[in-house]
């Protein structure tokens, strides 16, 4: 088996940097950098570590706050950026990089899954890839890429077994009732637009819309195999596209900020780095 190498810590990071940019973009265009949605409300989450961050008052300083949004999407656009740059000239000075990246990906994330975006779930790369980044030594990289890995398959598979345990994969109308929340908007504003005709269609013909639920559960339960070979991580890579491509075309959720997580999966087939 090859070692992982100085040079694929390189691919590894350059890679990492093109994803953040290319959903940059994409987030640009569809009007969802923090000072394109302007913020002047906030939602409330009753987890402890946000409730903590909320007593520091930032997130109601940005509320409405022209000024705030542009330096906060500006921090935030730069720093892997900036990190790159570090680390192609000594990485000492890109280990902290990554602990400034750590700092500001932290405040920005709270913030703007305070605000009426979506959960903070799905911005769990951004929030855990500069502790991967701050490693000096190969091995240390090595082992945090790694340990991201794990991460998303219990992130992944984790799904599967609370479907299993709150019974809505034992459920024929759960998929229906989730189309009739997740849709609402479409079935009561644009009642003639084709979409809304075809949600119309899932919610009547349970099977159906049973099947397509029971299916997720299931591929999201497949990931269980990655706690105990390396050997299909391309065919779980590929399965995961394929989910967030069914997830945005079926119930209008773009995942894509989860993306880097699969980073891992590229690279899991080298061996462990010599000291």
């Amino acid at each position: 088996m090859e070692l992982f190498a100085t040079h694929n810590r390189k691919h590894f990071t350059f890679l990492f940097v093109v994803l953040f940019y290319v959903l940059a973009a994409y987030k640009l265009w569809h009007g969802m950098w923090l000072f394109q949605m302007q913020p002047h409300f906030f939602n409330t989450r009753f987890d402890g570590t946000t409730w903590l961050f909320m007593q520091t008052g930032i997130h109601q300083w940005l509320l409405d706050n022209k000024t705030g949004w542009i330096l906060f999407d500006v921090f935030f656009y730069t720093m892997p950026l900036l990190y790159w740059l570090a680390f192609n000239r000594n990485i000492k000075w890109a280990t902290w990089i990554a602990i400034a990246m750590l700092l500001v990906n932290w405040i920005y994330v709270q913030c703007y899954t305070l605000y009426p975006t979506n959960s903070i779930e799905g911005h769990v790369g951004w929030l855990l890839y500069p502790f991967v980044f701050m490693a000096v030594r190969l091995k240390s990289f090595y082992f945090l890429m790694h340990g991201m890995r794990y991460f998303f398959l219990f992130f992944f598979a984790s799904a599967a077994i609370w479907k299993l345990r709150q019974g809505g994969a034992f459920n024929p109308e759960q998929m229906s009732g989730i189309l009739l929340m997740q849709h609402k908007e479409y079935l009561v504003s644009a009642p003639d637009y084709w979409y809304t005709h075809f949600i119309y269609w899932l919610v009547k013909h349970q099977a159906i819309g049973y099947a397509l639920y029971l299916a997720g559960t299931l591929l999201e339960m497949v990931f269980i195999v990655g706690f105990f070979t390396k050997k299909y991580d391309r065919t779980l890579l590929m399965l995961f596209i394929a989910f967030l491509i069914m997830d945005l075309f079926i119930m209008r959720i773009p995942y894509f900020e989860i993306l880097p997580m699969i980073l891992p999966f590229l690279f899991s087939k080298y061996g462990e780095p010599k000291s």
